[in-house]
């Protein structure tokens, strides 16, 4: 399938054109922040660049969320509406911030998630490779490379109950299928292979 990227992602930006159009507003990038959400964003939390998401998109869980907090004075009541959590959204991240320091992200994440509050902890690489969910539906696969010895690759992102996929061999090395593609599934001869090959058009 030949498929521009341009074209498969221009109409996720179709909101953003018809503001320009008929508003003549120019979007800017708003890093981790939504219109529809607030707070919004990835927060500090214990350790060395650990961190959590936390994503709240309506009044009610605001609420749950301020409940988990303690009900903290900083939390006043103009902070009980999108608009008014939007319009004081950089000091409310900076209170956040401060609360989700104190704990672990596993922790913030799991305390949060109970509540009913969007969370999810940042993994980094090692945190992949032990993460419940991708363990359930059996991500990784570790295959023995001529190289690199035992590696994990990543399995099929679907699961397909009557032909599941099956990752049989590993990432190949340079050249490793030359013989194969260009004389059996090409039907070149020997001759041609190495007269290719002289000429540095088989490497």
């Amino acid at each position: 399938i030949d498929l521009a990227q341009y074209e498969a992602g221009l109409h996720f930006i179709a909101p953003v054109l018809l503001d320009y159009a008929l508003n003549g507003r120019v979007h800017q990038r708003q890093g981790n922040r939504s219109p529809s959400a607030a707070p919004h964003g990835a927060y500090p939390c214990q350790g060395e660049d650990r961190w959590c998401t936390i994503s709240v998109h309506d009044d009610e869980e605001w609420t749950r969320l301020r409940t988990v907090l303690g009900n903290p004075e900083w939390a006043a009541r103009r902070y009980d509406t999108l608009l008014g959590r939007k319009d004081n959204e950089e000091e409310l991240d900076r209170h956040l911030a401060e609360w989700t320091r104190g704990y672990s992200a596993h922790a913030v994440m799991e305390v949060l998630q109970a509540a009913g509050v969007h969370a999810a902890v940042v993994n980094d690489m090692s945190d992949l490779f032990s993460d419940k969910q991708l363990e359930h539906r059996c991500t990784w696969c570790e295959l023995e490379h001529p190289e690199m010895g035992q590696h994990h690759y990543e399995a099929s992102p679907f699961t397909l109950s009557e032909t599941p996929s099956e990752l049989k061999r590993p990432a190949p090395c340079l050249g490793e299928h030359n013989d194969y593609v260009y004389r059996e599934i090409l039907g070149l001869s020997l001759d041609e292979c190495e007269r290719l090959a002289e000429e540095e058009v088989i490497r």
